[in-house]
């Protein structure tokens, strides 16, 4: 299996420079291709593929010496990253989503490179517990783990005023766990955050309200600097902190969670949920009596509920409870999530009027009460097994 290692990089003060100009290069020649890719459509309706720009590598390096400092792969790299955005807008455009045409990365926007095979323009020492790097060195890692398997590929990110390195690694051994005989339907939700088939309630820690204060008090004295100051620096570095609090909070919660769910049953069955369905906005009604005027149609609700998916990040949740479960040797199942809150587990009646509030089920054709997320639960973990005795058989 496949698995990606985050270390912390303890680059000298020398290294540190370096690093800096290593993304900056990387920035300015995504830009630079990037504008390539627009002046030919708008001019000559051309459209120019990552192999035209790969072959013009070699010219660029000749005539610009501080790109060629840089691993001539990592810039292919670049090139291949800035060829995967614009297959993911004519791909939206195909589908008749929100096109989103690639944009020019500014220094906050591009804060990662990669070298896609170890041992051309960057190697991994476990030996010494250092990276090399083209143009920058070895860099001293801070190893708190053990490195399993073959690495692949090798990038270096930033996050504010440190460095990190990502090391994606092929053919990692699993790790099985002895067997326990449980089985457990998962529903995630934002009033709790998790409900088991068997009855097993996790509370939901809402981080995002937690630190919504001193988020609020960092970004209104980010507000108050004066642009380009030093001070205002400093200030956008305080509240990209308290993001980064907040989002390692959750992941570390999400990493504990998954940890004790795996360790405690041998099947689990979760919604394939489509998250970013859900966090639409509310569709706008038209008066019909007032042309011009809309309807109420709960968008302020809605936004309040987008911002309670978006902070219990169920989709991160679910990829890490996944990966566990596969390298603990456990049975993972993704069902379809369509009845599976308001279908009856005893009669089969499925109608959104069961639902009678957010917290209780009542089947209106044979009266079954149950709680409503513990209900569902149930019903995702029929559907699993289901699901794995068709497969099965």
């Amino acid at each position: 299996m496949r698995r990606a290692y985050v270390f912390r990089l303890r680059p000298t003060a020398r290294q540190h420079v370096a690093l800096a100009q290593c993304l900056d290069a990387h920035r300015e020649l995504y830009n630079a291709a990037l504008q390539e890719r627009r002046n030919a459509w708008s001019h000559n309706k051309t459209r120019i593929y990552y192999r035209d720009q790969s072959a013009q590598l070699s010219e660029i390096r000749a005539i610009r010496p501080d790109q060629a400092v840089w691993s001539f792969s990592s810039q292919q790299a670049t090139l291949r990253r800035l060829s995967k955005a614009f297959d993911g807008f004519f791909r939206r455009v195909k589908r008749g989503d929100k096109p989103g045409y690639p944009r020019f990365k500014g220094k906050a926007r591009f804060d990662s490179v990669e070298w896609p095979k170890d041992g051309d323009g960057a190697r991994w020492l476990p030996e010494t517990k250092r990276v090399y790097l083209q143009g920058v060195g070895q860099v001293k890692v801070h190893l708190h783990r053990q490195v399993q398997g073959r690495v692949k590929t090798i990038q270096i990110k930033r996050q504010g005023r440190r460095w990190m390195l990502v090391l994606s690694c092929d053919e990692v051994p699993t790790n099985p766990l002895p067997t326990t005989g449980g089985q457990a339907g998962i529903d995630v939700g934002v009033v709790t955050y998790a409900t088991l088939s068997d009855g097993t309630e996790v509370a939901n820690p809402r981080w995002a309200r937690q630190e919504a204060a001193r988020l609020e008090a960092a970004q209104q004295r980010l507000q108050r600097t004066k642009r380009g100051s030093n001070n205002r620096v400093a200030r956008r570095e305080t509240v990209a902190a308290r993001h980064r609090k907040i989002a390692n909070r959750r992941k570390d919660f999400h990493h504990k969670q998954a940890r004790e769910l795996v360790a405690r049953y041998d099947l689990l069955a979760v919604e394939d949920l489509k998250i970013s369905n859900m966090l639409r906005r509310a569709t706008p009604k038209p008066d019909p009596n007032n042309p011009g005027q809309l309807l109420p149609n709960g968008a302020r609700a809605k936004s309040g509920l987008n911002r309670s998916i978006s902070d219990a990040g169920w989709g991160q949740f679910v990829s890490i409870l996944r990966a566990k479960a596969e390298d603990a040797g456990r049975t993972w199942i993704e069902v379809d999530p369509r009845h599976t809150s308001d279908g009856c587990e005893c009669c089969g009646h499925a109608a959104p009027e069961n639902r009678v509030s957010q917290a209780e089920f009542v089947c209106q054709r044979c009266g079954h009460r149950a709680p409503a997320d513990e209900h569902a639960a149930r019903n995702i973990l029929r559907a699993g097994l289901a699901l794995h005795t068709a497969t099965a058989a």
